[in-house]
């Protein structure tokens, strides 16, 4: 039996993970109230009651006793269910565009709602501090797109996989236009030649072959890479082991639309042939702006 306890912050993706994992096959009951919750478990681990694959998803509403929802997860492991806790997240930020998008009142705030999104938000976080420390998986919903949230529970949960805590990000951009504000890691490229200059190159991008080639023919670029790539299977195991769940490595040109990319497509290459032990996706923000 395969029994799935999601959590985690409200707007981070819970409701949406519940809906995949029913897509599976999985048989799911959300909002069951904490104090029914043990009952709950044992109803369902009775044999040969015909499910197999269940997911219970639990909200830190105002006026449970939530605080209760950790010692209950521990409660069941020591009587042999095999419990996994999928916890749902989200920066602060992207919670609160969540909340104002939606108009909705965040569910700490129920009682008092002229408290801020921003209060209820870190009430919530405080709430779930213990619930989130007995996570077997994290999931940080703020960059994911509804495909790659998918990919990553059916990783997971149906294909059985090994769980990726972290996700890298290879980002390229144009220092013209910013320096992305999420970036953890920002690298220069603006030291290799432009293809800007060159006419034939001029209005094609990273992603064209004669562009990758022109920018890749010079030593420079070969030896950051190398450089690059061997700092960053340094320092990727220890985020792993701090328990970081986003890495953001920005890689920036003066437009954002050929060294940058192109740097940032090889090192995506060359980070994705690895050993496979955390996420990674590729995505260039400025590749389309007008040339």
């Amino acid at each position: 039996m395969r029994f799935v306890v999601v959590t985690g912050m409200s707007g981070g993706g819970k409701s949406t993970a519940i809906h995949m994992l029913e897509d599976a096959g999985f048989y799911c009951v959300d909002n069951l109230p904490v104090f029914l919750i043990e009952k709950f478990a044992e109803l369902v681990a009775v044999p040969d009651n015909g499910i197999s694959k269940v997911v219970l998803g639990i909200d830190a509403r105002a006026g449970q006793k939530f605080e209760e929802v950790a010692g209950i997860i521990d409660t069941l492991k020591e009587r042999g269910l095999p419990i996994e806790v999928l916890y749902m997240d989200a920066s602060d930020e992207v919670l609160i565009k969540r909340y104002k998008e939606t108009r909705r009142v965040h569910p700490m705030n129920v009682n008092d709602i002229g408290n801020r999104i921003e209060d209820g938000i870190a009430k919530e976080r405080a709430v779930l501090t213990e619930v989130k420390k007995r996570a077997d998986y994290v999931i940080d919903s703020s960059k994911l797109l509804t495909r790659e949230l998918r990919e990553e529970l059916d990783r997971i949960f149906v294909r059985n996989e090994e769980y990726n805590s972290l996700m890298v990000t290879v980002l390229s951009f144009g220092f013209k236009y910013g320096i992305p504000s999420d970036a953890d890691l920002v690298f220069d490229v603006r030291f290799l030649p432009n293809p800007f200059y060159i006419d034939d190159l001029k209005h094609q991008t990273g992603n064209d072959k004669p562009v990758q080639d022109y920018v890749k023919s010079f030593p420079e670029c070969g030896q950051f890479l190398d450089k690059l790539t061997d700092m960053l299977e340094f320092l990727i195991p220890g985020y792993i082991k701090e328990g970081k769940y986003q890495l953001v490595v920005a890689i920036g040109c003066t437009g954002g639309q050929h060294r940058s990319v192109t740097i940032a497509n090889e090192l995506y290459n060359r980070l994705k042939a690895g050993d496979g032990k955390f996420g990674i996706k590729l995505l260039h923000r400025d590749v389309k702006q007008a040339r």
